[in-house]
């Protein structure tokens, strides 16, 4: 009996992880299978959205809180450019933007998916300014636009711990009181850890991304480069949503391999003069 069990049980693991769907992540193209709808995602991370608001305390700095809504609807508005011009337009739904600066000293910001973006105040001292803060929402961003979240998700589902939990996914339909509690098993409680606990991989494609969002939204992502010098010297490499990245050294070489790119897109929206024939203005790569 015991053997017939774990034969059934070995199925419905198999079919479910035949159920996901396969999709290319936008500017890098890579392919990843995903086991949870947009919907399920989104679901509960509003959810857990509104808990952390509901708490969290709003910059009394009326700058600063505008510089924040401003640098972050720019780049909003330059994926929704993005996601139209590139076939994603069904994407764009999936997306209510909001942009909260929160009185927080820690060096952090984090996006939710759905486009939920926090940023905490002990952040902007090492911006310094709205391009090096652009760098930072840009990756923030990325993580949410390249569905990171479900990806994490997706991945538990393949690990041997999560066939504790096939009863619980094989019976969620939509948006379930099971599926909540797998959201929490898988990812913890707090709004924070959708933006927490990604991969190396995860990191340097959201430092990828987001720095060719900047540049789309007509930041100059050469600042880059010194923002995380800078972080590298106030040693805030450390923080939270930093933790799991490549080390200072590496990002800044990836981030100068991929400053060509990058310029290409910043000339684009700034209408500086292109030399090169063969500029992406908006593509969608396939590489």
């Amino acid at each position: 009996m015991n053997k017939i069990r774990f034969v059934i049980t070995a199925v419905i693991a198999a079919l479910l992880i035949s159920c996901g769907t396969t999709s290319r992540v936008p500017i890098t193209g890579r392919k990843q299978r995903l086991m949870v709808s947009d919907e399920q995602v989104l679901s509960l991370s509003t959810q857990q959205y509104q808990q952390y608001m509901q708490s969290a305390k709003a910059s009394t700095n009326a700058t600063n809180t505008a510089m924040v809504k401003r640098v972050g609807q720019k780049l909003a508005n330059a994926v929704v450019t993005y996601l139209n011009a590139n076939g994603l337009g069904a994407e764009v739904s999936n997306y209510q933007w909001e942009f909260n600066l929160v009185q927080n000293q820690e060096v952090n910001a984090f996006c939710m998916p759905g486009g939920k973006i926090v940023v905490y105040e002990g952040i902007l001292p090492v911006t310094k300014d709205e391009a090096s803060l652009a760098i930072v929402l840009g990756h923030e961003i990325a993580h949410a636009v390249a569905k990171h979240s479900a990806e994490r998700i997706s991945n538990e589902y393949k690990k041997e711990s999560g066939m504790q939990i096939l009863g619980a996914i094989a019976s969620v339909s939509g948006v379930s009181s099971d599926w909540q509690q797998l959201g929490s098993t898988v990812l913890g409680l707090g709004a924070e850890v959708w933006s927490s606990g990604f991969s190396r991989s995860q990191e340097s494609e959201a430092d990828h991304i987001g720095l060719i969002f900047a540049a789309m939204a007509g930041y100059d992502p050469q600042v880059a480069i010194s923002f995380w010098q800078r972080m590298a010297q106030t040693g805030s490499g450390t923080a939270s949503i930093f933790s799991d990245h490549p080390s200072d050294e590496k990002r800044i070489k990836q981030i100068t391999e991929w400053m060509p790119e990058a310029l290409q897109y910043y000339k684009a929206a700034t209408g500086s003069t292109i030399t090169n024939s063969n500029t992406p203005t908006f593509h969608f790569s396939t590489k």
